[in-house]
C-alpha cells in the first residue's frame, strides 16, 4: 500500500476551540511528509478555518477536502430540554464535494448556532433533509447515533438510522465510519458496522478522528480538555478520551490497524476523489445597484459623476473669487472614472453614494469624509465627500491605484444616535440579512 492509499477524512485541527490541537501549517507539513493526495478538516460544529486550510492545502499541492463534525440534536434542534453525557447531540461527519456543498455546510453551521444552540451548536434531521446537496456523510466516531444506539445494545434502531442517511444521500454518500483507536467500545462498533454494512450495503470508510499529530502530543491534549472542563490533571472525574491514539497516524500504521478491511481504507481515497471544491479568491461580488435596461452600471456611474461635477463647479464658482481651471476638474474627472470602470467597481461608488444620500435627506449628519477616499473626485462628485482633492492637492492613486488591484476603501462616518436608520435602509434595499452583514476589524 502507498502512501497515496489513505486519505485523512476526519480532523481537528485547532479551530476546533479546546479539543483539537493541530495547526494548519503542521498538518499540512505532516499530510506533505506522508505522500498525501489530499487531507481533510472537520471541525467540531465550525467552518472558522475552512478557508485557511483550502488556500494552505492546495499551495502545497493537495486536495483540501473541506467538511464539518456536526452535533444532530435527538429531535428538534429548537428541543434544549434533554442533555446527557453526549451533549444533547450526536456526532456525524460532512464533507464538501463541491461548491454546493460547501454553501450547504455553511449555511448547517451557521443554523447550529443562531437556532440550535444548547451547550453545542446543533441541528437537526428536518434542516440536515433541506440542506444535504452536495454533501457526503460520515457515521462519525463512538458519538455518533449509529455507534451510540449499537453500545445500547439496539442494533435495530441503529439499523434504521442507518437506513434514513442511506436513502437521504443515496449512494457513494453515506459512509459507515470503522476506528482503531484501542478503545474496547469501537471494537464492538467496528463488529456491528461490518454486519450493518454487508446486510445494508451501505460501505465503509476508515478513520482514526485525528485530536493531535503526534503520539507524544496526548498529554497535551488532555491538559487541553482541562481547560475547556475547568478542571484539573488531578480530577480523578474530569473528561478524559480514553485512548492515546487519536494522532495523524501513518498511512503505514492504518494499513496495520486495517489489515483485514483494506477495502475502507481504499474508500477514504474514494471520497476525497468526489471531493472538488473550488473557490474562487480575488473576485469581488458587488451588491446590484438598481439601474434602466438602457443603461450599465459603468455608465450610470459615470453620468452621475459627471451630473454632479458640475454642481460642485458650480459651488467652488461661488465659493472662490479667483478664476476656476475647470478643464482640470473636468480631465482628472474622466481619469478617475476611467480607471474606476476598468478595475471593475462602479457598482461599489453608486451603493456608498446612495446610502449617504440617503442620510443626508433623512437629516442623518454625515462625516465630510476621511482618509484616501478624500482623494477621489469621483467620490466628491458623486456626494461621498465633502472636500475638494483638487483644491487641496490630494491624489487619487493613494486610493485607488490602477497598478494595484486592491478593493476602494471607503470610510463613512454616521451620527452614532441614527446609524441604525441608514443600517436599516441598507438592509431594506440590498436583499435583507442574508445579504447584509454588520463586521469588526
Amino acid at each position: 500500500m502507498s502512501a497515496s492509499d489513505f486519505v485523512h477524512l476526519h480532523v481537528h485541527t485547532e479551530f476546533s476551540l479546546l479539543d483539537g490541537a493541530i495547526r494548519l501549517n503542521d498538518l499540512v507539513k505532516k499530510a506533505e511528509s506522508y505522500g498525501m493526495s489530499a487531507v481533510a478538516m472537520t471541525d467540531h460544529g465550525t467552518m472558522f478555518g475552512a478557508l485557511s486550510f483550502y488556500k494552505k492545502a492546495s499551495k502545497a499541492g493537495m486536495r483540501p477536502v473541506i467538511g464539518c463534525e456536526v452535533y444532530v440534536a435527538p429531535k428538534s434542534r429548537f428541543d434544549k430540554t434533554s442533555h446527557d453525557q453526549y451533549g444533547g447531540a450526536y456526532h456525524l461527519v460532512l464533507l464538501a464535494r463541491n461548491k454546493k456543498g460547501y454553501q450547504n455546510l455553511c449555511r448547517l453551521a451557521t443554523i447550529a448556532q443562531l437556532e440550535g444552540f444548547y451547550y453545542k451548536p446543533r441541528i437537526d434531521k428536518d434542516v440536515l433533509r433541506k440542506f444535504s446537496e452536495g454533501l457526503i456523510a460520515l457515521s462519525a466516531c463512538l458519538h455518533g447515533e449509529i455507534p451510540y444506539l449499537i453500545q445500547k445494545g439496539r442494533i435495530d434502531k441503529a439499523m434504521t438510522v442507518a437506513r434514513f442517511y442511506q436513502s437521504l444521500f443515496g449512494e457513494e454518500r453515506f459512509y459507515l465510519e470503522v476506528q482503531a483507536n484501542g478503545i474496547a467500545e469501537q471494537e464492538k462498533v467496528n463488529a456491528a458496522l461490518l454486519e450493518m454494512s454487508q446486510e445494508l450495503s451501505i460501505p465503509l470508510v476508515a478513520t482514526n478522528d485525528c485530536h493531535y499529530l503526534e503520539p507524544q502530543d496526548a498529554r497535551a491534549h488532555e491538559i487541553l480538555l482541562c481547560i475547556q472542563t475547568g478542571k484539573t490533571v488531578h480530577d480523578e472525574k474530569r473528561f478524559r478520551f480514553r485512548t492515546d491514539q487519536l494522532y495523524f497516524k501513518s498511512p503505514e500504521e492504518m494499513r496495520r490497524d486495517f489489515a483485514g478491511c483494506s477495502e475502507a481504507l481504499k474508500n477514504s481515497v474514494h471520497i476525497a476523489s468526489q471531493c472538488n471544491l473550488e473557490l474562487e479568491f480575488g473576485k469581488y461580488h458587488f451588491p446590484k445597484f438598481p439601474i434602466t435596461p438602457q443603461e450599465t452600471v459603468s455608465e450610470r456611474m459615470a453620468r452621475d459623476a459627471e451630473t454632479g461635477l458640475e454642481g460642485r463647479l458650480q459651488e467652488i464658482r461661488e465659493r472662490r473669487k479667483d478664476p476656476v481651471d475647470e478643464q482640470q476638474y473636468r480631465k482628472r474627472l474622466r481619469y478617475e472614472i476611467d480607471v474606476i470602470q476598468r478595475m471593475g467597481f462602479s457598482g461599489y461608488f453608486l451603493v456608498v453614494a446612495d446610502f449617504i444620500r440617503y442620510a443626508k435627506e433623512a437629516s442623518i449628519p454625515v462625516g465630510p469624509g476621511r482618509g484616501s477616499a478624500a482623494g477621489s473626485l469621483v467620490a466628491y462628485s458623486l456626494g461621498i465627500t465633502e472636500l475638494d482633492p483638487i483644491e487641496y492637492g490630494l491624489i487619487f492613486e493613494r486610493f485607488l491605484n490602477p497598478g494595484r488591484q486592491s478593493m476602494p476603501d471607503i470610510d463613512v462616518d454616521f451620527c452614532m444616535d441614527k446609524r441604525e436608520a441608514v443600517f436599516k435602509y441598507v438592509l431594506d434595499k440590498y436583499g435583507g440579512p442574508d445579504h447584509v452583514a454588520q463586521i469588526i476589524t
